[in-house]
């Protein structure tokens, strides 16, 4: 069996129109097999409490879809309720006909009783659809759920580090591991930067050469850094790769300047580059929730995330820049430049990322972030990316935005979200909303 385990529950009373329910049943069935194979299905619709009861008894759900093909009354929530905590799906069916005849199914009503007894058992967060089956943002919107349920499932499992700590003023990025546990599931270990670069230091050059050739093969142009700088890039990749095997990391957020420069005199852009590349989210400037909205995005996407600031604004073409120091995944680079390497912009030591990266026609921005109080929140953009030269020197990507681009830039800043936030390749919005609303948190969307 999976990993994440989706169930249907399709609920209803014998007293309404069985031949309407059952093309329904069938129906919706056949959706949910189409948008996740993994959908665990009664083989007939649960017509009383005590089918249902016997149809969950032996499973452990991940999520539920409780769809009311007729009314329903509270109970058959309260007995799901009564064995399972997991994220649930209310679905309304569209009443099939009106014509001044009999009520075919009351499906509506049915909602109003669960969603009623789901805010009765401790008010308890749930996604909703309303529409029948065969109705395209029904399956949108249920594709959407399941991304997110199990993103917040898989949230339990992750395991991120904070590689030392933000720089003066960063503060935004900083997290407290038992804040990150409570609220998202998601263990956190510290290690402090110097800690990875004395690990490093204490590799001899042939040991680091298969690491400077895996980073040759994935760039170009690293001939154009001077070999110490080369070589300790390379001791440092097999340093961090290291860690995050041992530890089983999988999302980071590493502290770059000035102790990367200062005490061991190479940047460590390329690495976290590399990384994003291999399936870590390795955000920089030690941003803990930078780095968990990068692994939000790569989870939903399957494909690494641009990581950046907003640094440009051009209302004529409609879009916002984002750029970074160097450290974008490679294979976000134009196919006509490749991954070029390049110098840190400020202080002019190599390897860092220098590339602008390759169009795609749909878009992501997204940042968990924080309000004042401290509660969470999702900033979330849409649009697409633009077949863009570098902007910077650095990695940079710019997104025309479906909204109003200068409207965006002044009601997020006015709004105080961070400086930090991910372009993921596709179109999450849905889901994102959708995963905050099951975290609790509220949503900006722009």
């Amino acid at each position: 069996m999976s990993d994440f385990v989706p169930v249907y529950v399709g609920v209803g009373v014998p007293t309404f129109h069985m031949e309407s329910a059952q093309a329904q049943f069938d129906r919706s069935r056949a959706l949910l097999k189409g948008i996740c194979g993994d959908f665990v299905c009664p083989e007939e619709m649960l017509l009383g409490v005590d089918a249902l009861h016997d149809f969950l008894a032996p499973l452990h759900p991940d999520m539920i879809v409780f769809q009311n093909l007729t009314f329903a009354n509270a109970a058959y929530m309260s007995e799901v309720l009564r064995h399972f905590d997991c994220p649930i799906l209310l679905w309304t069916l569209r009443e099939p006909v009106i014509d001044g005849g009999r009520l075919r199914l009351n499906s509506l009503t049915g909602a109003y009783s669960a969603a009623n007894t789901l805010r009765a058992f401790g008010n308890r967060p749930f996604g909703y659809v309303f529409g029948g089956p065969q109705e395209e943002n029904v399956g949108r919107d249920i594709a959407a759920f399941v991304a997110a349920a199990r993103i917040k499932k898989e949230m339990t499992s992750l395991k991120m580090a904070a590689v030392g700590h933000t720089p003066q003023g960063f503060g935004f990025g900083r997290a407290l591991d038992s804040e990150l546990m409570h609220t998202f599931g998601v263990e956190l270990e510290a290690i402090e930067a110097r800690e990875l670069i004395d690990r490093a230091k204490g590799y001899s050059d042939e040991e680091c050469r298969e690491w400077l050739e895996r980073t040759r093969r994935a760039t170009c142009g690293l001939e154009t850094t001077p070999e110490k700088n080369a070589l300790d890039h390379a001791r440092l990749y097999k340093a961090y790769t290291e860690y995050v095997r041992e530890k089983g990391i999988k999302a980071l957020a590493s502290r770059c300047w000035p102790d990367f420069f200062t005490a061991f005199g190479t940047p460590v852009c390329t690495v976290l580059s590399l990384l994003n590349d291999e399936g870590v989210a390795a955000a920089c400037e030690a941003d803990i929730y930078g780095a968990l909205s990068m692994w939000v995005g790569m989870a939903l996407s399957g494909k690494p995330v641009f990581f950046g600031d907003p640094v440009s604004l051009d209302e004529g073409e409609n879009t916002i820049t984002f750029w970074h120091c160097g450290a974008a995944a490679c294979s976000m680079a134009r196919r006509d430049t490749g991954a070029t390497v390049g110098v840190h912009p400020n202080r002019k030591i190599g390897p860092a990322m220098d590339f602008g990266c390759e169009a795609f026609p749909e878009a992501t921005v997204f940042r968990i972030g924080r309000e004042a109080d401290g509660s969470f929140r999702f900033f979330i953009l849409e649009g697409e990316a633009l077949d863009k030269p570098k902007q910077f020197t650095g990695t940079s990507i710019v997104v025309r935005t479906d909204g109003d681009s200068r409207d965006i830039v002044e009601r997020s800043v006015k709004a105080g979200f961070e400086p930090h936030y991910v372009v993921i390749q596709g179109r999450y919005g849905r889901a994102l909303e959708m995963l905050a609303e099951l975290m609790g948190f509220a949503v900006y969307r722009y």
